[in-house]
C-alpha cells in the first residue's frame, strides 16, 4: 500500500489573508501583546462534582511580516508564547471576524512554535484588522 506523501505547509504573507478563510501557514513577528480583561462568568452554585473551569486568558496581539500586519487573538497558554519581539508559526490559522474587523487565530486544530528570529520588518502601517468589512447579503 503507498503511503500518503505529506504535503509541504504552503506558507502565506499577511497581506494575503481574507476574512472567512482557514488553514493559513504564517511567519510572524510579535509587535506588541496586550492582555483582554475577561470578565468573570456567572453561574449558577457549583455542586462538589463540578470541577472549576480554569480561568481564560486572552490577550490581543499585532503580528505581522513585512507585507502587513494583523491582530492576533491569543487565548490561554498561547499567551505566553506572543511575547513582544518574539518570531512565530502560526499553523493552520484562521480569520476570524470581530466587530466588522479581521482577526487571526489559531485554535485547538492549529499550532503556534516559537522560532529563530525572522530577518524582516514589520509593515505595521498595513495593518488588516483595520480595514471595516461589511456583510453584504447577495440576492441570488
Amino acid at each position: 500500500m503507498a503511503t500518503a506523501e505529506k504535503r509541504k505547509p504552503v506558507f502565506v504573507k499577511v497581506e494575503e489573508l481574507k476574512p472567512g478563510t482557514t488553514g493559513h501557514n504564517l511567519t510572524v513577528k510579535v509587535v506588541n501583546s496586550k492582555d483582554v480583561p475577561v470578565p468573570k462568568p456567572r453561574r449558577a452554585p457549583m455542586s462538589i462534582s463540578q470541577r472549576p473551569i480554569r480561568p481564560s486568558r486572552i490577550a490581543e496581539c499585532v503580528v505581522g511580516d513585512d507585507t502587513g500586519s494583523i491582530v492576533f487573538t491569543a487565548r490561554n497558554e498561547q499567551v505566553d508564547l506572543m511575547k513582544p519581539g518574539s518570531t512565530v508559526i502560526l499553523r493552520n490559522a484562521k480569520i476570524d471576524m470581530f466587530k466588522g474587523s479581521m482577526r487571526l487565530a489559531v485554535d485547538k486544530w492549529g499550532r503556534i512554535e516559537v522560532t529563530e528570529p525572522a530577518n524582516f520588518v514589520v509593515q505595521e502601517n498595513n495593518n488588516l484588522s483595520l480595514v471595516e468589512y461589511e456583510l453584504v447579503t447577495v440576492q441570488g
